[in-house]
């Protein structure tokens, strides 16, 4: 027996597929807890992703798709009245993948040596939001009494299949997310 796609089955189910796959795509990813400090050497930042890993994320991350977000970073010394000069411009990645044979999570942040593992997905999800402790900059390349503008930004990379799996999950493109920048001026 033939399967036969009339015109407005078509239309009803491209209708359907982004009816209930909006929501994901409504959600509102925000950086929080920005904190700026420093140690005797280096100047360090906290921050943490809000709001962007959904029940649908989780389960896809579930299912063993390896997700991963990029944090992009930047230092300016800020110039009154020319253009801002880039003192840092840096890009981190934290990567989670599940492994469902040994039921275990293994988080990997491209700024530390070695990966997380654990087996809760509450903890792993906390991971992948969080940096803490980010070394950004030696504090011998800022000039003391100087104004600097530091910026912040996190985004999901786009999840990449088989190319077959493109046609067959093409809503996925609707579970990235991608923050403001978050931006803090500050003195050193």
């Amino acid at each position: 027996m033939a399967i036969i796609f009339n015109r407005k089955s078509v239309v009803a189910f491209f209708c359907w597929a982004i009816l209930f796959a909006t929501p994901g795509y409504s959600q509102q990813a925000r950086l929080t807890n920005f904190l700026v400090t420093s140690t005797r050497d280096d100047l360090l930042i906290f921050l943490t992703i809000e709001g962007a890993f959904t029940e649908n994320m989780k389960a896809a991350i579930l299912s063993g798709v390896p997700t991963t977000v990029s944090f992009n970073i930047s230092i300016d010394k800020i110039k009154n009245f020319w253009l801002n000069r880039k003192i840092v411009d840096k890009k981190i990645n934290h990567t989670i993948k599940y492994n469902p044979l040994r039921k275990e999570f293994t988080v990997k942040r491209s700024w530390e040596s070695d990966a997380i593992i654990t087996d809760s997905i509450t903890e792993a999800i906390h991971l992948m939001a969080d940096v803490d402790s980010l070394k950004v900059v030696s504090l011998s390349m800022l000039e003391k009494g100087v104004q600097y503008q530091i910026r912040a930004k996190a985004r999901l990379d786009k999840l990449t299949l088989p190319f077959y799996l493109h046609y067959v999950f093409f809503f996925l493109s609707m579970w990235d997310f991608e923050t403001d920048w978050y931006t803090v001026n500050f003195y050193y």
